[in-house]
């Protein structure tokens, strides 16, 4: 640092010897020139005023792309991440197939030390309904009539566990908390958006109703947590935040079995049926004596009996040994008879030639049966399912946005359709592949800077170079004067420049007081709004930026003295013989 100073004031002194007595004459003919002529007076103002005008508009449009820029994608990657990895074979991230969630590659990347954070997610299409309204019509007979609507509305709802890093939603939470999904409860919390809520008409606490689309159309209530906003209308409208588990279940990830009675007898005996949801479609079942394509058995209960099912998909042998496919499910019924146990299996029929049923408990897994001399109850255990072992993916965050190219290379590599050890091939894509409509259109608006930037420099240059003119043409006998007293072309040419140096210096500290002063309120008090369904943001984002501030004065300030070096040639064509006569 010692040695950086003492260079800087070597080249400073050696500077100033060097433009001694050019910038002495500047400095003492600068108030003639800025309070001239009535000619000079007022070119002079405009070309300060161009500067500052120049100097305003590169900054705000800087700082507004620059805020535009870096505010979309924060909230772009807040709702889902800078890189993501999935299934090999699919293109969308709302709708992959699901991958294991126990991949050893997840453990790897997760010492890298450019990664912030990995979470599985995972993605489920969903219809909400809205709650009901009254509306009233005026007939045209002048009567009026109310009626009840209620509407739907399509979103997605992206379950995540613990792990997710709440920061982004966190910082746009208006109302209500983050759940804990973790904590068992009757009806899973979901986190939606303002808008959401506004369409839904639902407010923190209600329970809304969902429709999903799996092997059966389903309805499921949620209760909602939490209320958020970031203003990304497009995103706001779409994502919700639900439990990662119960998005596991709706997407028949995995296979999860139960066992059931039928309502009907064949010759004396009951009908035990599996009921298996998820896998490839192709299910196979074991009840006892090995897979086979048999989905129920007939059986007639003489003691105490615990039956128990294996169900598993397959690709072509259904006897084939368990293949790497869809886990497979357990499920249990156990039967206690009460009374003759031996006796046969008399069971009455209903009215509706259904089974009569007296169930014990609230959920409805435990029931009895009268079947003559003895009461069969039997209590089903469906199940845990292996929807957990699956999820549509992984989301990955950079710790810093620079270095997201570097890092998605490095995962590339390894992860790329490499077989993982449950012969899956995965593939990783990054945020601006993913939104790569905004993306591009975010890269557009460097082309429109670069234009606004060299219009307006140009703007300034000419009014500068048109300035120097009119100050040297005006001020031709003292050009006489100098160079009759023997001062060189260069010399002189150098006291304008200086001179016009002085005056784009005073237009870039009015365009920064005034172009920094509007940024500021813009920033912190957000003056000018937009339309979020066109730009993505409710306000103008600003983003000052330190570097950019003076890469702009300095690029504005040399560019324009530099290119003011070529009007200042016309000094060279004036004789001091003519100059001093024409004075």
């Amino acid at each position: 640092m010692l040695f950086k100073h003492k260079t800087f004031v070597y080249f400073s002194r050696k500077l100033r010897r060097i433009l001694a007595f050019e910038y002495f004459i500047s400095k003492r003919t600068l108030k003639s020139v800025v309070q001239g002529k009535k000619v000079s007076k007022p070119i002079v103002r405009i070309s300060v005023i161009s500067i500052a005008l120049a100097v305003i508009v590169n900054l705000i449009t800087v700082a507004v792309v620059t805020g535009f820029q870096q505010e979309v994608r924060q909230k772009v990657s807040g709702f889902g991440s800078h890189i993501f990895i999935m299934n090999g074979g699919e293109n969308s991230i709302y709708e992959s197939e699901p991958i294991r969630i126990d991949q050893p590659v997840i453990d790897y990347l997760k010492t890298d030390p450019d990664i912030a954070s990995i979470h599985p997610v995972g993605y489920k299409p969903v219809l909400f309904q809205s709650r009901k309204v009254e509306v009233t019509y005026t007939l045209p007979n002048g009567n009026d009539t109310t009626e009840i609507q209620q509407q739907v509305h399509g979103a997605i709802i992206k379950g995540v566990n613990n792990s997710y890093d709440w920061g982004f939603f966190k910082s746009y939470l208006l109302e209500g908390e983050i759940p804990d999904f973790e904590k068992e409860t009757l009806i899973d919390p979901v986190v939606i958006s303002k808008t959401l809520s506004n369409d839904l008409n639902f407010k923190v606490g209600d329970t809304v109703g969902a429709f999903f689309v799996r092997n059966q159309p389903v309805k499921q209530p949620f209760v909602i947590a939490g209320i958020y906003s970031t203003g990304l209308e497009e995103f706001d409208k779409k994502i919700v935040l639900g439990n990662l588990r119960s998005v596991q279940e709706l997407n028949d990830w995995g296979i999860k079995a139960s066992i059931e009675i039928a309502d009907t007898i064949v010759d004396g005996q009951l009908i035990i049926k599996g009921n298996v949801t998820g896998g490839n479609g192709n299910i196979r079942y074991d009840w006892g004596d090995g897979f086979d394509g048999y989905y129920g058995i007939t059986h007639c209960p003489l003691k105490d009996t615990t039956i128990r099912l294996i169900a598993s998909d397959f690709w072509n042998d259904v006897r084939a040994d368990i293949q790497e496919t869809s886990i497979p499910d357990t499920a249990y019924l156990h039967i206690h008879i009460e009374g003759t146990a031996y006796s046969p299996c008399d069971i009455p029929l209903n009215e509706m030639d259904e089974i009569e049923r007296t169930f014990l408990n609230e959920d409805g897994t435990k029931y009895s049966v009268e079947a003559g001399q003895k009461t069969l109850i039997f209590e089903t255990i469906p199940g845990k399912g292996s929807s957990g072992n699956y999820v549509g993916g992984f989301e990955i965050t950079v710790k810093d946005w620079d270095l997201l190219d570097e890092v998605l290379v490095d995962t590339k590599k390894r992860v790329d359709f490499i077989p993982t050890p449950h012969d899956e091939l995965l593939k990783t894509t990054s945020i601006k592949e993913n939104q790569r409509d905004i993306f591009v259109w975010l890269d557009f608006l460097d082309i429109n800077v670069i234009i606004i930037l060299t219009l307006m420099v140009l703007i300034g240059i000419i009014n500068m170079g048109s300035a120097l003119l009119v100050l040297i043409l005006i001020r031709s006998n003292f050009i006489g004067m100098m160079k009759a007293m023997g001062a060189t072309n260069w010399s002189i040419r150098k006291i304008f420049l200086i001179q016009a140096t002085f005056l784009i210096s005073r237009g870039l500290i009015w365009g920064n007081i005034i172009g920094v002063g509007i940024c500021l309120i813009q920033k912190y008090f957000g003056i000018f709004t937009l339309n979020p369904e066109v730009y993505y943001l409710t306000e103008v984002p600003i983003e000052l930026n330190v570097w950019h501030w003076l890469l702009l004065n300095a690029g504005t300030l040399v560019v324009c003295v530099i290119s003011l070096i070529i009007p200042s040639i016309v000094i060279t064509r004036i004789q001091p013989v003519k100059a001093i006569k024409f004075n």
